[in-house]
Parts: structure tokens; sequence; C-alpha cells
């Protein structure tokens, strides 16, 4: 056993008895901070290295001298340094024309392995996050060309790219280290609410159209990648405090430490709580059947419960001028809690076992309250989130990683079903119907006959009805105040029967009101509430080799995941002790090589992915990306994705009130649509019995599927101008909506011909392919040794003409711009300690229709916003040590445009903030 551990000990440990020094500085002689110096083993870059500090100096432990290390940063050229001894090297890096000092994207730093990408790629390094005027990077990923980003309120932003954007980012995957960031019971992200700190974000790749060849299932409409710090190249102590309007207070900070040349470890802590946006569109929904101007109410976006509305019956001279008559509903301002509040601790522990063998164990923990909105608004109510991972990899070569995801939906609930809910607790729907149409007749219609100009009973009742709404326009504060006497007489004579007082019960800033919705939304939809209940998680490992030979560069990989859900009958339909797993695998490979001297680079890669409920998928992709010359790139690909369906998709069953909305892996049938019934009730008594129903069948549920085409270009032009072009084009099949219908029972008289009907909301495919196409095109330019502008634009069109119902809204605009101008680093007078910094941005984005559930479907205006920042970077000296400060003032949205970014969200204003830095 002991020469067992000692040939294990030889293997692992790699002896260190060596050490090398050196400062970098630019052509001024000023230290290069954060530049880096990568060992380099027979000419390639090894796993040892490290980062300059703010002093411009770094050190390195090795084997023996001499060797040749590479030294790289941003903004300068590269350089190979050869190391004779243990002296220190002092090493001056000479600027690099030809490197944007801005937001980059990623394609255009002209390294030779990113001029040779084949995909679409945007990204933001560590400096541009720290730059960005926006209040946090992950709004500031909505400036980059060809995304889209959305804000349903100010704890959750959604990302999307290319067409069909949803407020429930199902078609975009978010990578966190490699590792998925998804909800396990949603199904996707939830922004960056429960994602990395900025203090640890090293870069973010947002990646464009379909990627599943690349990147797995779920790559579907484009990838957010981000990159946080490694603990071995960036340690020490940050720190972030920033405070703004709305009562926002954030605090951020990471502590990292090499403890020797083998473990490394860091800790980042996170912690933001603001005032919400309160969503308050009282402009009717599209689906209303009344108008504002109503004196009988109407259906407004942002006040629940007012859906339905009653009439006459038929019988409009004996309740004459009742008209259309709602509930009065519940605002959400009353329903939801508005105080954002987010906490975010994660910490990863790095061990190096040899010298290119790195082990990782992290942790990902967040927790907080925030507003979501998918078919319904949400308030996500001290929700929690947890990941553990454990990792192998030898960079560049192979890696094996795996994690699990478990989260806890804690006192979360749905805002609109809680305003039915406490509605139909005092009163059913039912019930305050019947008793509005009899007070109007007792109270109302006496007043009404009394009006000059009331119509006779004589006239034809169609006559009639037009009348008396010519009579009503002209009438409308009288008739207002009719409506709202008789709303208020109905609450009178209930709380004479029921013995409390119901009108209270339903008066928002009410104690009983207050006591009722605390009773709706702390009891589970099973036992009458509006709270979910939701411990799902999910299990998933991935292992990837990589060979390098003359005839090109081979990949494989493949991975496992496992789906528990658990909600306990609230969500899906695991009821009555049903357990559901769901599995899924998938394995990959691709090849890429050079020709031409290295001017051309093809590659394929295909993928298989199978789940449980579905056949076997292929995700084939192939790529093509030559070098004209030095500046100029071209590049071709085709890709495909497959998206298999959600939890939701497969398991649903979501009683919401008005609908039962249901997951569909077998298909259902005997459905009769929601027009057809209406068509049944317009007919005479007569005329029934004789109806056709015309039930239909809908299929069981299968993947999506896409496959896009893309021609790009990238140039570097006069040595100071970047561009970036591309233009794609989109097939999709299988497209995932719903279906609406309803089963129904029949009776045998034309009395009882309906007698009851249940209307259901079933995950379906889309039968009809849906094409769209897009271009986009990014310049970047500098002037001077501190200035920076960028511009882009980007077009996208829906361009079949499909009419079939389920297909998923495209809730994308047209054309969208952006236009920035960037300061960085610039000196205050001869005080290098001091250095400006500044940066602006607007945006521009056309109107469009945002389509989500019937109730928050609707136009969202052309809108421009923009972002500006202001900072200050001073370096101060504490007992022989630097420290690193940057104070900034800025804002999103600077000229407080309140804009709707989605249809029943709230209105996003002005988010001013400062915050202060410290390294």
């Amino acid at each position: 056993m002991n020469k067992i551990l000692v040939i294990l000990s030889l293997f692992f440990v790699v002896q260190l008895n060596a050490q090398i020094s050196g400062s970098i500085i630019d052509n001024k002689k000023e230290p290069v901070i954060g530049a880096s110096v990568r060992l380099l083993v027979n000419g390639k870059q090894s796993n040892i290295g490290t980062v300059t500090d703010f002093d411009g100096n770094w050190s390195m432990d090795i084997k023996s001298t001499p060797v040749v290390v590479e030294i790289t940063s941003m903004g300068f050229q590269s350089q190979k340094v050869r190391i004779p001894s243990s002296l220190k090297v002092i090493t001056r890096l000479t600027p690099d024309r030809n490197i944007l000092k801005e937001v980059s994207v990623v394609q255009q730093r002209l390294s030779a392995q990113q001029q040779k990408s084949a995909l679409t790629v945007e990204s933001m390094d560590a400096l541009a996050i720290k730059e960005s005027p926006s209040v946090s990077f992950y709004d500031h990923l909505g400036t980059l060309k060809g995304v889209d980003l959305t804000s349903a309120s100010i704890g959750f932003k959604i990302i999307n790219t290319r067409g069909f954007n949803s407020t429930s980012p199902v078609r975009s995957l978010q990578l966190i280290d490699g590792v998925d960031n998804q909800s396990p019971g949603l199904n996707f992200s939830l922004g960056n609410f429960l994602g990395a700190p900025d203090l640890d974000i090293v870069s973010v790749d947002v990646i464009a159209g379909a990627s599943t060849a690349f990147y797995g299932p779920s790559a579907f409409n484009g990838v957010i990648s981000m990159q946080t710090k490694d603990p071995f190249k960036f340690t020490g102590i940050s720190s972030t405090i920033k405070v703004g309007e709305r009562n926002l207070t954030e605090l951020s900070v990471r502590w990292a430490d090499k403890v020797n040349e083998k473990f490394a470890y860091k800790i980042n802590l996170f912690a933001l709580r603001a005032d919400d946006w309160e969503a308050r569109n009282m402009d009717a929904t599209e689906g209303s059947a009344s108008s504002p101007s109503n004196p009988g109410g109407y259906d407004a976006v942002n006040r629940y419960g007012d859906e339905d509305y009653w009439d006459a019956g038929g019988d409009v001279k004996y309740y004459a001028g009742l008209g259309k008559y709602h509930r009065p509903g519940i605002e959400e301002r009353h329903l939801v809690d508005y105080n954002t509040e987010n906490i975010k601790l994660t910490t990863a522990l790095h061990y190096k076992f040899t010298e290119n063998i790195t082990g990782i164990y992290a942790v990902n923990f967040g927790a907080g309250t925030t507003v979501y909105q998918g078919d319904n608004r949400y308030s996500l109510k001290d929700i929690l989130f947890l990941q553990n991972r454990v990792e192998l990899r030898n960079e560049g070569k192979w890696f094996w990683r795996t994690y699990a995801t478990h989260e806890d939906a804690g006192n979360s609930y749905d805002a609109y079903f809680t305003a039915l809910r406490m509605q139909d607790s005092i009163v059913s729907d039912q019930f305050y119907s019947n008793q509005y149409r009899t007070m109007w007749s007792i109270f109302s219609r006496p007043q009404v006959r009394g009006l000059p100009s009331c119509p006779p009973n004589s006239l034809p009742v169609a006559a009639f009805e037009d009348s008396m709404n010519v009579v009503i326009n002209q009438n409308l504060d009288f008739f207002n105040t009719l409506h709202d006497s008789t709303n208020s007489t109905v609450m009178n004579f209930m709380e004479a029967v029921y013995g409390f007082p119901v009108k209270n019960y339903l008066t928002p800033g009410t104690s009983e009101f207050e006591k009722l919705k605390t009773h709706i939304t702390s009891s589970l939809f099973t036992d009458g509430g509006s709270r979910f209940y939701d411990k799902s998680a999910l299990y998933h490992s991935q292992g990837e080799r990589t060979f390098a030979t003359e005839r090109g560069t081979y990949r494989v990989g493949g991975n496992v995941r496992l789906y528990r859900p658990n909600s306990a009958g609230t969500i899906f339909s695991d009821t009555a002790g049903t357990v559901i797993r769901n599995y899924e695998a998938g394995i990959y490979g691709g090849w890429e090589h050079l020709f031409m001297d290295e001017r051309l680079k093809t590659s394929i890669t295909g993928r298989l992915d199978k789940n449980q409920n579905f056949k076997p998928l292929v995700s084939p992709a192939a790529s093509v990306v030559y070098k004209l010359n030095q500046d100029h790139t071209l590049r071709f690909s085709v890709s495909s994705a497959i998206r298999n369906p959600t939890l939701a998709d497969q398991y649903l069953n979501y009683n919401v009130g008005r609908a039962v909305l249901l997951g569909n892996l077998n298909g259902f049938d005997s459905l009769v649509t929601i027009g057809n019934i209406q068509e049944y009730l317009d007919k005479p008594a007569t005329q029934r019995l004789q109806h056709d129903f015309g039930y239909f069948n809908v299929d069981g549920i299968s993947p999506e599927r896409v496959r896009t085409a893309e021609v790009g270009y990238r140039a570097t032009l006069w040595k100071r101008l970047f561009l970036d072009a591309n233009y794609y084009y989109s097939n999709y099949n299988d497209f995932i909506g719903y279906i609406i219908g309803a089963r129904i029972e029949e009776g045998t008289t034309a009395i009882d011909r309906l007698k009851s009907a249940q209307v259901y909301r079933i995950a379906a495919n889309a039968t009809e392919q849906v094409t769209t196409q897009g271009f986009s095109i990014g310049l970047n330019t500098f002037f001077g040794d501190y200035q920076a502008l960028s511009g882009n634009y980007s077009w996208n069109k829906l361009t079949s003409d499909v009419n079939d119902p389920i297909v998923p809204a495209f809730n994308t605009p047209e054309h969208k711009f952006n236009l920035g101008w960037n300061l960085r680093n610039y000196p205050i007078g001869n005080d290098k300690s001091k250095l400006l910094g500044a940066g602006v941005n607007y945006k521009w984005v056309q109107g469009f229709i945002f389509e989500g559930s019937p109730q928050f479907t609707g136009s969202i205006p052309s809108y421009g916003l923009m972002d500006s920042q202001i900072s200050l970077n001073r370096v101060y000296t504490r007992n022989n040590k630097k420290v690193n400060v940057t104070y900034k003032i800025g804002a999103s949205n600077v000229l407080n445009n309140k804009v709707y970014q989605v249809f029943g969200g709230p209105l996003v204003g002005r988010l001013a903030y400062l915050s202060i830095q410290v390294n």
C-alpha cells in the first residue's frame, strides 16, 4: 500500500523549485494591469500562468530556467519573452492599433483562432463590463448586435436572439462555466437572477442561432455563455457598492487566493435590494369585450378578475341600459410583492493534480424575490436555487463535468389566479352576475326609464338596443354612477346575507383584504390557494475529448441528464404520489482541419440526442471559414438544432380558473373549438339540436427542429475600422405552441344539448413550416489613444405567411440599432493615478406585436433608450500597497423615457446609480 501511495504521489505532484518574475509596462512606461503571462512548453501555452498586479508586476514558480513565456493584454501586441534566469525582467508592450478599446465582438479581436470562428458571436470582457453604462452587465448585453433584451421586472431580464422572443426563454441556453443555469422546473434561466455576480465575470459570449450540434439540446435560437474568473489567475479582494433610484442598494464582494501553485479558491457574495417597477397598464386587453369607456367596466391588462362579462341575456328591454358589465377585478399592484431582493453566494475550489490536470468543486447559491411573467404574472417570492459542480479537466484536451441543480419555489404564487381566487372565495361569478341583474332591474332600471331620451318598449328589440346604446354614450357619467351604485348594492346585499364585511375583503388597503390575500397566496393550488410548490431538480454529467492529429482536430463527447420534477400536483401531473422522471442523453463528434496555409478552415459536427419519450434526433452542422488576407475573412455555415419539449409541454396540469393548461405526451381526442361553442350559443333554440360541434383531435407533442444557413464577413479596414456582418435564413418545423379546445358533455334536447364544457390549453406542434431571415452588421472604430465609437444594426423578419394559430409569436422588432461612444483611461493632467472614463449608448427599437397569453397580447410602440456613465479611476498607496478605486455615476435610460418592453409588464423608466469599486 505504501508503495502505491508513493507512486501516486509521484504521478500527481509536480516539483516547482524555481521562481521567475518581471514587470510589464506600456510605451509610456506605465504599468500594464491584468496582462496574462503564460509559460510556453514546446511552443504551446501550458496551464501555468499568472496575471500582472496593479503595479504591472508578476511572478511564477517553475521547474527550472531558462523558459519562454507569452505575454498578452487587450490593446497590445502579444510578445514571447525568453527568461534566462530568476532575475526580474522588464517587458515593454507595443500598442496594437488593430485591437479595439471598447466593448468588443469576439470575432473582431484579431487573434488567429477568433478570426476563424464559424459562429456569430457577440462578447463582453471584464473591462467592458466594468465600463458599461448600463446598471449591470446583463442589461448591457441588449446593446450587442442581434441581441434582444426584455425587462419583465428589475430582477427578471430576458435575452433572446433571432426571433420568437418570449418571457419564458426556453429556446435560449444560458451557461456559466459550461453549466446549464436553467431552473429545473421552468426549463429556462431566470435571466441572471440566479446567475453569476458582475465581479466574477471575465467574459460573456452570446452565440446567435441554431447551435445544438455545438451546445446540445435547448441551444435552439442562441446561447449565452458566461466565463467566471479563475482563482489561479485573478487573486485578491474586490468589492463594489452601488446605490441608486428606486431605493437600489447593491453590495458585491469577491475574494480569491492562490494558496500555492496547486490550490486556489474564490468566494463571491452579492446582495441587491430595489423597489421594482409596478405594472399599471389600465388599457383594455385586445380580447376585451368592452372598451375603457364602457360604464359596466372592461378587461384591463394589469387588472385581474375582470375578464368575464355578462349582459341582459337577450332581454334588453327588461334590463334597460344594463349593457355589458364586468366584475371590478383587482389591480396587480395590490397583489404582487414589488420589493425585489436578490442574494448570490458562489464559491469554487481549484486543485491542480498535475501541471495540466485541474479539479474543481463549485457551489452556486441564489435566492430572492422578483416578478416573472409567463402565461400569467407571478410573484417569485423567497425562491431558492442551489447548484453543485464537480469537474476534472485538462484544458484543451478533455474534461468531465457533473452537476446537480435544486430549486425551491418558496412562497411564490400566481398573481393573476390570486385575484380570481379572492373574488370567487367571497362571491362566485355566477352569483355575482345574477344579483347584479336583479339589483339593476330593481334600482337602476327605473332611473334609466326616467331619462327623456330613453327609447320606448314598442320598438323592435334590435332598434331598442341600438337606441339605448346611443343614450348610454350620451350619458356616460350617469351610467357610470348607476353601475358603481349597483356594484355597491350587490356587496351590501352579500354582507347582509353572509353577516360579515364582504366589500372590505375585496377592497385594497383594508385589513380584511390583506388577510384574505395572505390566506390565498400562502395556500397551495390543491388547497384552494394560488401558491405553487416546486422542489424540482436536474442532474447532468458530460465528458469531452479532443484529439489533434495531422489530418485535423477531432472532438467527441456525450452527456446524460435526469429531470426530477416535484410540484405536489400544483404544476405538473405528479398528484397522488405519482413520481415523474425524465431522462435524456446525447453523443456528439466533430472534425475540423486547416487547409491552404491555414487560410481555409472546414469543420463538420454531428450530434445524436434521445429523450425517453421521443425518437432519436440528429443535429448536423458544417462550416467553412476562408481568410482572404490578414484583414478580410468570409464564413459560411449550415447548422441545425432541436428542442425537446419542456417538462411543462409534457407533464403540465395547471388549473388557472378559466382553463386547465395541459402537457401532451399522448394526444387528445374529441375536442371542440371555442368558436364552435360560441356559434352554438348564438343559434336560436330551434336550431341547436342539429348543431355540429366538429370534434377534432390533437396529436401528442414532439421535439422542435430548425435548420439555418448563414453567411458572414469580417474585415479590418484602414487598420482602425472593424466590420462584422452576417445574413441568416432559417426553416422551423414542429414549432411547439398551444391549442385551445373544450371537452363537452352533450344532452339530447335543445335545452340541454350542451350540458357542460371544460376549456383546455394543450401543448401541440405547428403543422406548417415557418421561415425567418435576418441581417446584422456591426462597426467599431477608435480615434486617438482613448476614444472609441461603435454601432450596429439588426433586421429580423418572419418571412413565411403562416396562419397556423399555434405557431408561437415572432415577438421581435424588425429593425433595431445601437450607437455608442466610449472614453477609456483618459489621464487627468500629468497625474497617471487619475484616469477618466465615460460611455454613452443609444438604442432604438421598432414597435412590434407582442403575443403572449390572451391577457398579455398587444402592441409595443417604438422606443429609444440612452444609457450613460462617467467614471474616475484612482490609484491610492497604502502601506506600500496600491489600491485601485473606481468611482462611477451613470444611468440606464438616462432620459427617463418610460417604455413597455413586454406587453403586460411595467413601464420601464430611468435607473440612475452611483457605484464605488475597490480592487
